[in-house]
């Protein structure tokens, strides 16, 4: 007895299986056809804002690297000046002790060689000539000619240490007086040129006279 008739016997599979290309062609468009012109307008539009938020980004970064720049520059300028600064203030520093020290020094100095000046002025100013007397006078003068030695010593050695004393021996009103000068012979009479030819001329006289006297006696 023959089977039931079955319809998918006599179908091929493999056959179906395939897709014509005029079928996707009739049910869609055609990837393979032209652009519209909406279509290139619209990819215009878009390649510009593309291009505007690229020229955005770039303006951004921009003033991204100024501002990284600056402050570089300024960080630069930071370090720098803090290493220069710290150089000077450290010498300052050192400078100014050292001249602290020799003012504070020279301070001292000029203190303690006040004080000796004072002390020597009163001694020397305590002598009283006047008072002198016979018995005492070569003991008193000795006693003030060292009291002189001693203060012009403290005088001398406060000038090497201290330059402002170096101009100090200056006299304080030093006064020009001219010596008053003798007249001519021209000017002189016949009297007062005889005086002066005695006056030069007796002590010769004088040691002819010993001298023929003495001749005289042999």
């Amino acid at each position: 007895m023959a089977g039931e008739y079955d319809s998918t016997e006599f179908i091929d599979s493999d056959f179906t299986a395939q897709k014509s290309p005029y079928a996707a062609t009739a049910a869609g468009s055609s990837p393979l056809r032209a652009p519209s012109r909406e279509e290139v307008d619209r990819k215009v539009v878009e390649a510009q804002q593309k291009l505007v938020a690229l020229k955005r980004a770039q303006e951004e970064l921009e003033r991204e690297r100024a501002g990284l720049e600056e402050l570089r520059r300024r960080q630069t300028e930071f370090q720098t000046g803090r290493q220069e600064i710290i150089q000077q203030l450290t010498r300052g520093v050192g400078l100014l002790e050292e001249a602290e020290f020799a003012a504070r020094r020279d301070a001292e100095l000029m203190a303690k060689t006040l004080g000796d000046f004072r002390t020597a002025l009163a001694k020397v100013q305590a002598v009283q000539d006047e008072t002198w007397t016979k018995e005492n006078f070569a003991t008193e003068l000795t006693r003030a000619l060292t009291t002189i030695e001693n203060a012009r010593m403290e005088w001398n050695s406060a000038r090497l240490k201290l330059p402002v004393l170096a101009g100090a021996n200056q006299p304080m009103a030093a006064e020009k007086v001219s010596a008053p000068t003798a007249p001519g012979f021209a000017e002189l009479n016949f009297g007062q040129l005889c005086k002066i030819g005695l006056a030069l001329t007796w002590p010769l006289l004088l040691l002819l006279g010993i001298l023929i006297g003495l001749l005289a006696r042999h």
